[in-house]
């Protein structure tokens, strides 16, 4: 019987049982894409990420992250989770300072920073291989509403799809009264966003609850087998494009608090570099907890 090692983190978080819980097998060589998702159900968590060589030399590793309803080409908290624990465990030497590393995606390169704070902390930033961009195909007002329990009133904009290579519905919401109401219907989801641009709905606010924060949000995606995600960094990412159009040229930053309804609070911070009124670059950041390691039996 042969056994891989793993460890679990909860992710855009400092404290221990918040945040985003991630699973990360450092060497994932010898198991099959069947075996992969078998375990991703196992650990039942939003993602679970597999670590393999790089198939570039001048890259660090390559990632391969899973939700239990499939594999993904680009996500967040996996990409800054996964960083952080390689270095937390000693898989990643690190050097004073900033250390700038190459994680390999289905999006692409993505480089990744890894410091620390002032605590002594790590903290992960990643920059997105793709600028943020707004697509077409978002599902009807009253469609969203309906999945969501929601009238449209509640609604404070237009229903637009954004993506850094994963795309998801931005529903910008009057105030966090309307996103506590939220009530998730599966059968409406099925029906009637499945065939949309992106059935991943990702509600926002600018009705922070944290002080600091700017950005309340929350993120659905029953169809992945995630009623709710505890943060979402591939959503950050991409809600730079729609926080930064029309901004003054330069450098942007939100902090973006995520997870309070599930009592797993999670801050990202998100930066946008802004010309010509879009965002042409998106770099999402945060702390993780490593919690725990193990090893499984697979065969």
């Amino acid at each position: 019987m042969l056994e891989w090692h793993y460890a679990t983190a909860d992710v855009f978080t400092h404290h221990r049982f918040r945040g985003n819980q991630l699973a990360v097998f450092a060497d994932a060589r010898g198991l099959s894409d069947e075996e992969m998702q078998a375990i991703t159900r196992e650990m039942n968590y939003s993602e679970t990420v597999f670590v393999f060589p790089a198939t570039d030399s001048a890259n660090t590793c390559r990632l391969r992250i899973f939700t239990p309803g499939g594999e993904l080409p680009f996500a967040g908290h996996p990409t800054v989770g996964t960083a952080i624990v390689l270095a937390e465990t000693g898989v990643l030497a690190l050097g004073p300072g900033t250390t700038r590393v190459v994680l390999e995606e289905g999006v692409g390169p993505v480089p990744v920073s890894i410091m620390r704070d002032e605590h002594g902390r790590f903290v992960a930033e990643l920059t997105a291989a793709q600028a943020p961009e707004r697509l077409d195909g978002a599902a009807p007002a009253d469609a969203i509403a309906q999945a969501l329990s929601l009238a449209t009133d509640d609604f404070a904009g237009e229903a637009e799809i954004w993506s850094c290579g994963v795309p998801f519905t931005v529903v910008p919401l009057r105030d966090r009264a309307a996103m506590g109401r939220i009530r998730i219907d599966t059968r409406v989801w099925a029906d009637r966003l499945a065939s949309s641009g992106s059935a991943d709905i990702y509600v926002v606010c600018r009705d922070a609850e944290t002080p600091g924060a700017d950005v309340h949000v929350r993120m659905f995606a029953p169809l992945l087998g995630v009623i709710e995600d505890p943060a979402t960094g591939s959503a950050a990412a991409a809600l730079a494009g729609w926080l930064g159009r029309g901004l003054a040229d330069g450098e942007h930053r939100w902090l973006v608090e995520q997870g309070i309804e599930m009592g797993r609070t999670s801050f990202l911070q998100v930066t946008a570099r802004v010309e010509v009124g879009r965002a042409v670059e998106s770099r999402v950041g945060g702390n993780a907890v490593v919690i725990c390691r193990g090893t499984m039996k697979v065969r």
